[in-house]
């Protein structure tokens, strides 16, 4: 089955071994599927900073399991949204046209070229898009056996969603996944089982420390859930208000009060909005060993803390009261990523209108500023997403204030910026 004619060639960002010497804008052959496989044009992609990672140890990060990257090159890209165009043998349920988001963590045993992996790949359990399966970052993806063998195929609900906030919903389902790590137990009476409810508590106290880009995507994803007051703490000014600009309306139609605040002032909000009682959910969105020292006291009884940001090596060991957890019955949690679940839910509110990424896109260009866009984030030039369109050719990436479906609409019909 076939969309439409494909290329014979396509433009690429290959990564040929450790740093960022080794990073190019590449034309290669575009790959045909196998039985088993389909390949997808890519719509729009996001550049995440999990990207600075793979290029800094190039064949030494986790998920390449011994493949050598200067030998065999990778299509780098996790995030992205994708139509598919043509199917290998045994695809043919698989309508030509369908939209997808494809989950990049992928829990299953490599398929394909085991003589690249580590002991050919035998205790191999979970491989990765942009590692050694291809990525996004190209005009055309090969989505082979191993997305499939983990369900990782995700549709995108709507069909009018704009590409751009489609290839946005992984890092925003990574915050799902992290607020869905949160559990609190519920008794109906002192006789009745307890049972675990996932999610913040509705109603409750909720709390994200930190405003960059993935806290502002937590504060989103908070409102969404239904907690009484969410609580949002950065030191900087303009990130506070800028919160508060894109999430105040939103909050107050979910019937959520919202409250962005100064770290200085954060207890004390924190007492004043549960009287005392402390937070029911914290989600710490910074990688700080003091902050989250800090913060993990503002639980009260039976709350739950979120470690969401990674710490650096050396900087791994941080101090809690023991007593407070044992005699308050809290939780620290962390979590690292997410599943296809955590994307389908990110799609569905996004389709419902709950959640609206467009605000949290910062930069727009093409396949030919992907690596322009990855030093805009390895210096913190952003504050937001940038997003890049394979198909649409333009001399200079720009910054936005948000895209909007009007904006993308407009832009891709070949509008100016």
């Amino acid at each position: 089955m076939a969309l439409a004619p494909i290329p014979d060639r396509m433009k690429a960002l290959v990564l040929r071994g450790q740093g960022f010497e080794n990073l190019a804008i590449e034309e290669v052959a575009v790959p045909r599927p196998g039985p088993g496989q389909v390949l997808v044009r890519v719509d729009a992609a996001g550049i995440c900073a999990s990207l600075i990672k793979t290029i800094a140890q190039g064949a030494e990060h986790t998920y390449f399991h011994g493949w050598d990257i200067a030998r065999f090159p990778v299509i780098l890209g996790d995030e992205g949204a994708v139509t598919l165009v043509a199917g290998g043998a045994g695809m043919e349920h698989l309508a030509p046209g369908t939209r997808y988001v494809v989950q990049p963590a992928v829990d299953a045993a490599p398929v394909n070229h085991l003589e690249r992996y580590r002991d050919a790949g035998r205790d191999v359990r979970k491989v990765a898009c942009g590692y050694t399966l291809p990525g996004h970052l190209a005009e055309y993806m090969l989505v082979p056996e191993e997305v499939f063998a983990a369900e990782c195929l995700v549709p995108i609900p709507d069909r009018s969603m704009p590409h751009a906030h489609a290839a946005i919903a992984e890092p925003i389902s990574c915050c799902v996944s992290g607020q869905f790590h949160h559990m609190h137990l519920v008794q109906d009476g002192p006789m009745s089982p307890r049972r675990a409810e996932p999610g913040l508590k509705r109603g409750g106290v909720a709390v994200v420390v930190g405003l960059g880009a993935m806290g502002r995507m937590h504060l989103e994803v908070a409102i969404a859930q239904g907690p009484g007051t969410v609580i949002a703490s950065d030191p900087i000014e303009a990130r506070r208000a800028r919160a508060e600009a894109l999430f105040g309306e939103r909050a107050t139609r979910a019937g959520c009060r919202l409250v962005c605040i100064a770290p200085d002032d954060l207890a004390a909000a924190v007492a004043a909005a549960s009287g005392g009682r402390g937070a029911d959910d914290l989600v710490i969105a910074v990688g700080h060993p003091a902050v989250i020292a800090g913060a993990v006291p503002l639980l009260g009884r039976g709350g739950v803390a979120n470690l969401f940001a990674g710490l650096r090596k050396g900087d791994e060991l941080v101090g809690f009261d023991a007593n407070r957890i044992h005699y308050d019955e809290t939780v620290v949690t962390g979590s690292s990523g997410g599943t296809a679940w955590d994307i389908a839910q990110t799609l569905e509110w996004m389709a419902a209108g709950s959640i609206d990424a467009g605000p949290h896109i910062a930069k727009i260009g093409d396949l030919d500023h992907a690596i322009e866009m990855i030093h805009d984030v390895r210096e913190q030039r952003l504050e937001g997403k940038a997003v890049l369109y394979p198909a649409r050719k333009v001399e200079h990436a720009f910054t936005v204030e948000g895209w909007s479906a009007e904006d993308e609409a407009a832009w891709l019909a070949g509008g100016p910026a």
